[in-house]
């Protein structure tokens, strides 16, 4: 029973894993709406945390951070090898670090709303969709402002935007955009969630 467990385990978080690659490096991974482009790549990463265990939340969390940070170093990102010419540990930390937080912590949130409100794990389900985006904005965020702030290339960006200090500066650059991800990530994170969990407790 112990290994069919772990070969199921293995398998999930193989089909995640190469679901958040296809994700990544394919249109797929970005949803248009108007002039906006919201990312779906946490969806793969908050499924993983609430249908398996905080172990897969931080691998998954893990993938995704690496190929943030490999499209920074070889210059895909234009923000992230920007980042990466300042400090390149400065850079694996908010690109890395900081999903393998994400996935962690929504992980464990889950867990908790999941313990808090026993009869009620649809509502634990989508509010734990909800926090992996929300997740994802603050860590990378806060990573951003704590290393790379008083960098010329950040600061220039803030005066782009008008942003008179750090924390107008995470508004304006997060913007609408985000709370357009935090919502399709709530909705089809929590919708695909919710009968993965019965149907794996039912086998």
């Amino acid at each position: 029973m112990k290994n069919r467990t772990n070969v199921r385990w293995l398998t999930q978080l193989a089909l995640l894993v190469a679901i958040l690659l296809v994700l990544n490096y394919t249109p797929l991974g970005y949803l248009q709406i108007g002039p906006l482009s919201a990312s779906l790549l946490t969806v793969p990463v908050a499924i993983g945390a609430m249908t398996m265990n905080p172990m897969a939340g931080a691998i998954l969390g893990g993938v995704f951070g690496a190929t943030s940070f490999i499209q920074a170093v070889e210059g895909k990102s234009a923000m992230g090898a920007a980042l990466f010419q300042v400090s390149p540990a400065g850079t694996f930390v908010v690109c890395f670090v900081a999903r393998v937080l994400m996935g962690l912590c929504t992980a464990l949130i889950f867990n908790a709303l999941r313990k808090a409100m026993p009869k009620n794990e649809k509502l634990a389900c989508f509010l734990g969709g909800l926090s992996a985006p929300v997740l994802n904005t603050v860590f990378f965020m806060g990573f951003l402002v704590l290393i790379f702030y008083n960098c010329d290339y950040v600061q220039n960006l803030a005066n782009t935007l008008g942003a008179q200090n750090a924390f107008m500066f995470i508004v304006l650059l997060v913007g609408v955009q985000a709370i357009f991800e935090w919502a399709i990530c709530c909705v089809v994170a929590g919708a695909v969630s919710l009968p993965v969990r019965k149907y794996l407790k039912m086998n």
